[in-house]
């Protein structure tokens, strides 16, 4: 009888033949050795299936592979949460790959803190494998968090699904929401709202590919989504354990309903479209009560956050938050 896996790891995949080789690797050569790797092909027209069947031909023990029609990644993702059987759960992109000691101390740091969820920093790297960019995730806190004592950490995390383990029992009544972009920002802070104890490595395992086409793809009005994504976390932090930490809410409004949204913002080339973005924005910021102050003096990891960022970032915001967008959208093209 095959022993229970401690963790599953989910691949949804489309269409990535060039990069899966390279990601399942990864994975079937984790140190941890009781790991199932969970593939969802969601409807891939290259040649993906094929090196998802190599795979599974070479390591039958840890490969599980499923194809369904395309129904996009949170449709994939959970597929693959409803065939997992480890007791705990992560998430890999397929065009992207990891350390093999990633889910081994990740595993490791879970058991060792009784931790609902883990996470690992990431970097940025290119299709050369060379680092863009090191994405530390909480420097100010210790490996083990209490979060209701540490509440900044819910408007602190970078909200990737893809660098966390999470506790299977968290997905209970939690689901990727279909058809909305930015579903990681809508459910990975509801999933850490359910959570007493987060741990942390501060080894950079996670390896997230800038791909070339990403990085020039056309910004549209499915950018609305992040504002949705909030409130929907919103409405979930009102019901939930910390609903007193108000600041901590506001805070998280702050950072992903004005400035993840607004650096999304800024690459929307149609005017119209961009007008009407902008219009939800400040709708948004006066709906929540979001003062101008407020935006200004916004502190994550204990430093203001505007004034954190590169000089190019630090003119965009405070031109937006001036009304200088003729002069700005100008600036932009």
């Amino acid at each position: 009888m095959q022993k229970q896996p401690l963790v599953s790891a989910i691949v949804p995949v489309y269409n990535v033949a060039p990069y899966l080789e390279k990601c399942l690797n990864s994975l079937v050569n984790q140190d941890l050795q009781d790991i199932e790797i969970i593939v969802v092909n969601d409807g891939s027209t290259d040649n993906s299936q094929s090196i998802i069947d190599d795979f599974q031909l070479k390591y039958p023990h840890k490969i599980k592979s499923y194809a369904k029609a395309n129904g996009g990644l949170s449709d994939a993702r959970n597929f693959g949460l409803n065939k997992a059987c480890g007791n705990y759960i992560g998430f890999v992109d397929s065009d992207d790959y990891v350390t093999t000691k990633m889910y081994r101390e990740m595993y490791t740091l879970a058991v060792k803190h009784n931790a609902d969820m883990v996470i690992c920093n990431l970097q940025k790297i290119d299709e050369n494998g060379n680092v863009i960019q090191k994405l530390t995730q909480i420097p100010n806190l210790p490996e083990s968090i209490d979060v209701a004592k540490h509440i900044s950490l819910f408007s602190d995390l970078s909200y990737f699904a893809c660098n966390k383990l999470f506790k299977k029992e968290l997905f209970q009544q939690a689901k990727f929401q279909k058809d909305l972009h930015f579903e990681d920002i809508q459910l990975v802070p509801q999933l850490l709202l359910k959570c007493s104890i987060v741990a942390q490595t501060q080894a950079y395992h996670y390896q997230y590919l800038e791909r070339v086409n990403s990085i020039s793809k056309t910004h549209t009005t499915k950018g609305l989504d992040i504002l949705k994504a909030v409130e929907d976390v919103s409405h979930a932090f009102r019901q939930s354990q910390y609903k007193h930490h108000e600041k901590a809410l506001k805070n998280f409004q702050i950072l992903e309903g004005v400035y993840t949204y607004l650096a999304y913002l800024a690459f929307v080339k149609k005017e119209d479209d961009y007008q009407m973005m902008s219009q939800q924005l400040r709708k948004f910021i006066k709906e929540n009560g979001i003062k101008f102050k407020e935006i200004l003096t916004y502190t994550r990891f204990g430093q203001n956050y505007l004034l954190s960022l590169p000089l190019r970032k630090k003119i965009y915001y405070l031109l937006y938050f001036f009304h200088q967008e003729s002069l700005l959208r100008r600036l932009l093209r």
